[in-house]
């Protein structure tokens, strides 16, 4: 009875693999991700603005942290995410998985240039310029312009289904630098300090400062979950425009208005 079951289950979440199903999912659930976004940023901001003890030799400049931190990992693993669905879709050809992969490159693109331009404020102080062409920095400005170009080809090309293969493609090819961003510390001699978390080691900072900079990355989680599941839901309406049920959404959203 229960390995019945599972088939069942599996074939019940495929479902949500056609926009249509998808659509009012993504609707029903982005306004939590939004309000737990919302709570972690304020309690990762309380922590790392008003708990948190100065460094010993930074000062308080350091504090730029919880947002470089958690804007810097969300812009590689946002990406990373993009590249899967970008192979999802190529190897299925489901819709959905293109969507999600040209939903989620906005927000990637935004927390790429959080990253630099809060590195850059933390880097005046600290190595007394605001841009270096260290390998650190030069990796992570070609990520943004990968986004940047991901988004612009996905717009200019008119075919949907060439624009999805094309983006595809980039969002693939350009995943090889995501490592590189990441190891590029441990492979060159950099400006930039290494990891301050690690699997393989006790964390370089006190614990009040790792769990704000921990809470603001899960802050930025939340966010990109919920504001990626809205825009979804813009493209789907894009792409579907011509079918039965999104005259029939836009007609009963246009009743509420």
């Amino acid at each position: 009875m229960k390995d019945m079951q599972k088939p069942e289950r599996s074939k019940s979440l495929f479902r949500f693999a056609a926009p249509q199903m998808f659509y009012p999912l993504a609707g029903r659930i982005a306004p939590w991700f939004a309000g737990i976004a919302a709570i972690l940023a304020a309690v990762g901001l309380w922590l790392g603005f008003f708990v948190a003890p100065t460094d010993a030799i930074q000062g308080d400049v350091y504090r730029v942290i919880y947002i470089h931190v958690a804007a810097a990992w969300m812009s590689m693993f946002v990406y990373m995410i993009m590249a899967f669905w970008s192979f999802v879709g190529l190897v299925m050809n489901t819709r959905l998985s293109f969507i999600m992969s040209q939903a989620l490159a906005p927000t990637g693109a935004m927390f790429c240039f959080v990253a630099l331009w809060t590195g850059a404020l933390w880097g005046k102080p600290t190595w007394g310029a605001y841009w270096v062409w260290d390998a650190r920095l030069t990796s992570q400005l070609l990520l943004l312009f990968l986004y940047l170009g991901f988004m612009a080809l996905t717009r200019a090309i008119e075919d949907p289904r060439r624009a999805d293969k094309a983006g595809a493609i980039i969002a693939l090819v350009g995943a090889v630098n995501v490592p590189i961003i990441y190891f590029s510390v441990k492979w060159w001699n950099t400006l930039h300090q290494g990891a301050s978390v690690s699997l393989d080691k006790a964390p370089s900072m006190a614990t009040t400062m790792l769990t704000g900079m921990l809470v603001m990355a899960l802050a930025a989680w939340a966010y990109t979950i919920a504001v990626a599941l809205w825009r979804v839901r813009s493209l789907i309406l894009e792409r579907e425009r011509h079918t039965e049920w999104v005259a029939a959404e836009l007609n009963a959203l246009e009743g509420k208005i």
